[in-house]
């Protein structure tokens, strides 16, 4: 299986960098030259649909090659490190790498408060409980998006968005591409980020080639190409976060000798493990995870994923190193370690691992 490291200087933060460069942002980070050709013409709207989880082999194995998709395919770019939905739509939105935003992935160590927290739901990791009474991430990893951003530069309304975390809380596909195709009859020059959940959230539970998969990556197809017929003077790019694989499953409990020399249970992701390791027990810690998982993981120590620069080239947030932990367990074949046999018994679809599967996005560029 072909490890796959993420492509900083060609990656999908290039993408809200062209758009903020195009709406008057200068700063002088790289940008797509695609898109940048592509803004020169001077859209009336400018729409990024974001599916979660649609990377570049989900729509090869599963979509018809003269399709809507395929058509109008225009590039492959990496996503960042993890390839996972907290830390590249958190790249997508802010135009950053994940070590200067610190939205390293779903359960992320704060120092702060001395805590894994998972980031979208601000709960405990460990026991489900509320981390605290204010959101965690927002606070201590806070930034502006990149419609706050548009927003400010051009000093009147703008950009928007079409995504379930967003008013009007579109709750299916048809209430996303209605929001769109609602501010786009709007007059003015606007920006629009679109996301919804799908088809991560199926293939999570079905598996990436399964029927249920394959029927719904039709679907959303048919329904984009649907909306694109109502479009004018617009430039839509659909793109993913990471893209998925199949795998085998199973959880670090079952792994007691690992397990006794950990602080806390690993973050991050369970492709992407964070370890905390106690005082006098690392010899322990290599030897054993060398002998259970040394073929299928990338084991590497804190000094080395900042050398690597694997979350990114680019300034560290003032946080990041203090939530790394002494080393960083990267999958590398079809294997996931999860924290318990629930989640084992639930997913067959994962993401989150150098992968050229999981890493590589499409860009889909459709003119009107």
């Amino acid at each position: 299986m072909k490890t796959t490291f993420p492509d900083y200087d060609h990656c999908i933060t290039a993408i809200p960098n062209s758009i903020l460069k195009h709406f008057g942002a200068e700063e002088g980070r790289k940008t797509s030259a695609l898109l940048d050709s592509c803004l020169k013409k001077e859209y009336e709207n400018i729409v990024v649909l974001l599916l979660d989880g649609m990377g570049k082999r989900i729509i090869d194995r599963n979509l018809d090659r003269e399709g809507f998709f395929q058509r109008h395919l225009k590039g492959v770019y990496s996503s960042v490190f993890p390839p996972t939905t907290v830390a590249a739509t958190a790249s997508m939105l802010s135009g950053r790498n994940p070590c200067e935003h610190g939205w390293l992935g779903r359960d992320c160590y704060f120092p702060q408060i001395d805590r894994n927290v998972t980031v979208f739901s601000n709960k405990e990791t460990d026991t489900g409980l509320p981390a605290a009474d204010y959101p965690v991430a927002s606070r201590y990893c806070g930034y502006e998006d990149i419609v706050q951003r548009i927003n400010r530069i051009c000093g009147k309304e703008t950009a928007y968005y079409a995504a379930p975390f967003a008013a009007p809380y579109p709750k299916t596909f048809e209430d996303v591409t209605g929001r769109i195709a609602g501010l786009y009859s709007r007059p003015g020059r606007k920006f629009i980020y679109a996301y919804w959940n799908e088809p991560d959230w199926t293939m999570h539970r079905k598996g990436c080639h399964s029927e249920a998969s394959k029927a719904l990556l039709r679907e959303l197809e048919a329904k984009v190409e649907k909306m694109c017929g109502g479009l004018d003077n617009t430039l839509l790019l659909i793109t993913a976060d990471h893209g998925l694989m199949d795998s085998e499953c199973v959880t670090i409990e079952d792994y007691p000798k690992l397990l006794e020399c950990l602080v806390r249970l690993p973050s991050i992701e369970p492709r992407a493990l964070n370890f905390f390791v106690k005082p006098g027990k690392k010899e322990q810690f290599l030897s054993e995870f060398q002998k259970e998982f040394g073929e299928k993981f990338l084991l590497l120590s804190k000094e080395e994923v900042i050398q690597r620069q694997l979350f990114g080239p680019d300034k560290e947030h003032p946080s990041f190193r203090n939530m790394l932990g002494d080393y960083l367990a990267v999958a590398v074949s079809d294997l996931t370690i999860y924290r318990t046999k629930e989640e084992v018994d639930t997913i067959i679809a994962v993401h989150a691992g150098l992968t050229e599967a999981e890493m590589e996005i499409p860009l889909i560029i459709v003119e009107k």
